[in-house]
């Protein structure tokens, strides 16, 4: 393993660039630690000509948002033939798409929570008060609103009173012209890693996610001391056992690849609400899977030592 040169694409021109840069230095010092030779590549429009050039043995995508979760840089790489860790361009493209995936996994048997889809031109053709009333009528009270694509909570508001939609859409179509309306789910939120390795892919420790707003939103989630972690999560049996399953099953439906993580809500009656998944989730120091790997009894460099391995004999 020593002699191979790895390459941790993180960075971008999304909103979520300075979260990947956190992800990819955190990664790199790790697999450093292993004994892979690292380099660190920003995507820009050098990345094609190096990568044919500076061929390396394989590739860690730790982007986040944009191109490095939408299936665009993934099919790049397949496009050159290159190794690299992570999720296909296909499944990429259904886990980045919120309602996709929400509904792939509604049909395979799963609870999630009700939801609309619109996108900003539907407020401006129909009038936005009407649209807005209905989508009350709809789904009731309270809402969390979020941009359709996209990750890191990035434009994410609870709405509780009506009078508050209005501002909420606004703040939520700054990141996406298409709003994904969702009932609010009131319970413990946890966030669920699933590692893929020799048998398949295993759900590790739950972590359940207590943000002191109430909200996990992009600064509870990437400010140290907003939020309390707890892993495992406070969870009964039956319930971490619900969590694993629809994170495997979520791994599966949607033709994920060596490691996802699926965010979810357990309510009172135990019952568990699929939320959204992602391909490509963030390794920062505030992040869940860095956690639930070692809560595993895993190393982050070790976990990522092995899949890069596999990427590297498919």
């Amino acid at each position: 393993m020593v002699d191979r040169t790895v390459a941790v694409l993180a960075g971008g021109l999304s909103h979520e660039r300075d979260v990947s840069l956190r992800s990819g230095r955190r990664l790199s010092a790790a697999l450093k630690s292993e004994g892979f030779g690292i380099e660190e590549w920003d995507t820009d429009a050098g990345l094609l000509e190096r990568l044919r050039t500076q061929r390396p043995d394989a590739v860690v995508v730790a982007l986040h948002g944009g191109e490095g979760e939408n299936g665009s840089v993934q099919t790049v790489l397949e496009m050159l033939g290159v190794p690299f860790v992570g999720t296909g361009s296909q499944g990429c493209r259904r886990a980045w798409d919120k309602p996709t995936a929400k509904a792939l996994l509604q049909n395979a048997g799963f609870v999630t929570p009700g939801w609309v889809v619109l996108p900003h031109s539907t407020f401006r053709e129909l009038g936005a008060q009407a649209v807005l009333d209905a989508m009350v009528e709809r789904l009731g009270l309270p809402l969390i609103l979020k941009p359709d694509q996209g990750g890191s909570a990035l434009g994410t508001q609870v709405v509780r009173e009506a009078a508050e939609l209005p501002a909420a859409m606004v703040g939520c179509f700054a990141y996406g012209d298409t709003v994904l309306a969702e009932r609010f789910v009131d319970g413990v939120e946890v966030a669920v890693t699933v590692i893929e390795g020799e048998n398949g892919p295993e759900a590790l420790p739950a972590v359940e996610i207590v943000p002191e707003s109430g909200v996990y939103d992009y600064t509870a989630r990437y400010t140290a001391g907003l939020t309390d972690f707890f892993t495992p999560a406070r969870l009964d049996d039956a319930a971490a056992k619900a969590v694993a399953e629809l994170a495997v099953a979520a791994h599966r439906v949607l033709g994920l690849r060596d490691i996802s993580r699926t965010d979810a809500v357990v309510t009172a009656d135990g019952t568990v609400h699929f939320l959204e998944v992602n391909p490509s989730p963030g390794l920062t120091e505030t992040s869940t899977v860095p956690m639930a790997i070692e809560a595993a009894g895993k190393s982050l460099g070790a976990v990522f030592g092995e899949l890069i391995g596999q990427a590297i004999t498919r």
